[in-house]
């Protein structure tokens, strides 16, 4: 059986060695890569630095979960759930099928201080609030597109048309699944849709039949919190909603790079400002759907050339914004594997 100090030399080496895959990996070589981090210049300092806003407010909506499901006793510091907010999102990048390393490793952590349980429920439950705020950043998105379209600001034609309600089913199918989560639970109902794949059917049932009691016990503390603290569910939703907005300055900081402000003044940069919240929206979504590669290799670079490409900006833009996105990626994983050993 390995013990926590195994697996977290186990995360470790994983993040470790992704680091080393991207930096061999950049579709461009190390000369024109220094171009582009001189380019950028000491913009690269809000890029950057932009993220330590944004995990922050991660932080805080985890954090409002897990004092939810904290007992009398159990206290977990602001300070615990920032460092674990970084390491969790710097393996989310590192691993394949979505970012699956960065929950098992909170849970494993977390329980340090709480209980199993109260460590479960709550990584899940913000799980489930990180991609619900997805989908609902998404679902905004499509509309604030029509209603530039409208006031003829940007081009809509019969594909987009198509794709928008496509995407807009897509949201409203995930709402319905996550209200039924939200209501009941998703744990005993994930594991029995494990239970149902081949190859993974005796050892589901067992898991099933093991630890049924903790299994319906997490599943009551995911219900609770929507049916029972509402006001925390819909706090903790808006400050995931709101890292989406923060997290388009990163792009807004590069396209003023470029110079383009849509004529300048306030109006200029405010539609600027929703062409970057746009550019990400796009860009998420595509690089969510094939989710199944380490960091996205490739998906996220030609998710920012479509959605900039879209709005009529240059493709030489879309890889500079995906190259400097990439360089920032790297720079937190790095961050976070130091913060997994600097306790």
């Amino acid at each position: 059986m390995w013990n926590r100090n195994r697996l977290n030399n186990l995360f470790f080496l994983l993040g470790l060695a992704t680091v080393v895959v991207m930096l061999f990996t950049f579709d461009v070589s190390f000369s024109e890569l220094w171009q582009h981090l001189c380019h950028a210049g000491y913009w690269l300092v809000p890029i950057v630095g932009v993220w330590a806003v944004i995990y922050a407010i991660n932080a805080w909506s985890w954090q409002l979960i897990v004092k939810s499901k904290c007992d009398e006793g159990e206290h977990v510091s602001f300070l615990s759930i920032y460092r674990l907010t970084i390491i969790g999102y710097a393996l989310n990048y590192a691993t394949p099928v979505g970012g699956l390393g960065g929950e098992p490793y909170r849970i494993m952590e977390l329980s340090r201080t709480i209980s199993k349980e109260h460590a479960t429920s709550s990584v899940i439950l913000y799980a489930m609030m990180h991609i619900y705020a997805h989908f609902w950043f998404w679902f905004v998105s499509i509309f604030l597109y029509l209603f530039l379209a409208a006031v003829g600001d940007l081009a809509l034609t019969p594909v987009l048309m198509v794709l928008f309600f496509l995407a807009i089913v897509l949201c409203v199918t995930a709402f319905a699944l996550f209200i039924r989560g939200y209501r009941h639970g998703v744990v005993k109902m994930l594991m029995s849709w494990v239970a149902r794949i081949p190859g993974l059917r005796g050892w589901g049932r067992r898991f099933m039949s093991n630890h049924e009691q903790t299994i319906n016990e997490v599943d009551e503390q995911i219900a609770a919190l929507r049916n029972q603290d509402k006001p925390t569910f819909y706090r903790s939703f808006a400050l995931e909603f709101f890292s989406r907005i923060v997290q388009s300055l990163e792009i807004f900081f590069m396209l003023l790079l470029f110079d383009i402000d849509c004529g300048g003044g306030f109006t200029g940069l405010m539609l600027t400002f929703l062409h970057s919240v746009l550019i990400l929206s796009f860009t998420s979504l595509l690089a969510n759907l094939i989710g199944f590669l380490p960091m996205q290799l490739g998906v996220q670079e030609g998710g920012f050339v479509l959605s900039i490409a879209a709005l009529g900006l240059s493709a030489a833009l879309g890889i500079f914004v995906s190259i400097i996105c990439r360089v920032r990626e790297l720079l937190w994983i790095a961050l976070g594997l130091v913060l997994m050993k600097w306790k």
